[in-house]
């Protein structure tokens, strides 16, 4: 089924205003990451108080007894801020933004080229808003920014578990990211840096399929109803709010699964002689072991922290695609 005619056009930088110059693949690319880089800059706080949280009581019958480190996100911020101080809190930054570039590049540079391919190829027109179609793309996109940057979440989530004063989960203590990539090859090989790829895929997979397809439709519902009249900076901030809960609620338990596979240790297969998963072999394998050991709470650990990453990450994301896309073609415009 169809969407409404206002979803035909492109509702990204490419269609900003009549007559404006479209921006090419690798001009989309560079304005996707850019976005990326804005928003982990203000969010990778909340993205490491959620690493630390899901890994706490990890596979440990869930007590209400039992003593915790964390008692909830706010006591990871002031214990973190306490005895790490601001570099405890955005650990990991470095890696996040290349993880950044490469994800949102993907997710938001390459999604309307893909969009239109998928059209094609299932007999609508190329600009067409297809529920169905929106959807694949954006769960296809951001599956291959997941792959293209697996290797860089994972140092990043291993580097923001790491804590010299409150440990929590399996600990890798790299001295910054190049040793990070180093000591891994040297244990591993590259077949190391993208251990926990298949949890990467299923997360990005749940976000990305509803998050630009949900950001534009909350967009023409904003219209239709004359909520919001035009576009601009209260259009953007107010469908981007509406995709981050979203997105939020579409990949909280993939999310954990992925934190939990990257941080695990690796041991050597007593059958088979190679290195494995110490706890964890596939995402489906992680949720399954929380659910018995942890119950269905245990998916969801981190997810206060999660939203507080989530929502003004997808918001400045968005925001940030939509301002830098459009400066970018003014500029271009100008050019030619």
């Amino acid at each position: 089924m169809s969407q409404p005619a206002a979803l035909e056009k492109r509702d990204t930088p490419a269609a900003a205003a009549s007559g404006a110059i479209p921006l090419n693949l690798g001009e989309s690319f560079m304005v996707g990451g850019l976005a990326g880089c804005a928003a982990v800059s203000v969010t990778n706080i909340a993205e490491t108080m959620k690493t630390r949280l899901q890994l706490q009581g990890e596979l440990v019958k869930a007590d209400a007894n039992a003593p915790r480190v964390y008692k909830n996100v706010w006591d990871v911020l002031h214990k973190t801020w306490q005895n790490e101080g601001i570099r405890g809190l955005q650990r990991g930054l470095l890696p996040a933004y290349g993880y950044q570039i490469l994800l949102n590049g993907c997710r938001l540079g390459l999604y309307e080229p893909t969009r239109h391919i998928i059209n094609r190829g299932a007999g609508y027109a190329p600009a067409e808003g297809v529920a169905w179609t929106a959807i694949a793309a954006g769960a296809l996109t951001g599956c291959m920014g997941a792959a293209l940057g697996s290797p860089l979440f994972l140092i990043k989530a291993r580097m923001q578990a790491y804590s010299p004063v409150l440990p929590v989960g399996a600990q890798h203590h790299y001295k910054n990211s190049w040793d990070a990539v180093s000591t891994i090859v040297r244990k591993r090989g590259v077949r190391g840096l993208y251990q926990g790829v298949s949890a990467a895929i299923l997360r990005t997979a749940c976000g990305s399929s509803v998050q630009l397809p949900s950001y534009n439709y909350s967009k023409y519902l904003f219209k239709k109803y004359g909520i919001i009249k035009n576009d601009g900076f209260a259009m953007y901030l107010a469908a981007s709010a509406v995709s981050g809960v979203v997105v939020c609620a579409a990949m909280q338990p993939a999310d954990t699964a992925l934190t939990r596979m990257y941080n695990q240790n690796t041991i050597k297969d007593p059958k088979t002689g190679k290195m494995r998963g110490a706890l964890y072999s596939s995402p489906i394998d992680c949720l399954w072991k929380t659910f018995k050991t942890e119950g269905v709470k245990g998916w969801y650990k981190g997810t206060t922290a999660h939203f507080l990453r989530i929502a003004p990450h997808t918001v400045i994301t968005l925001v940030a695609n939509e301002v830098i896309g459009n400066e970018y073609l003014r500029f271009k415009k100008s050019r030619e």
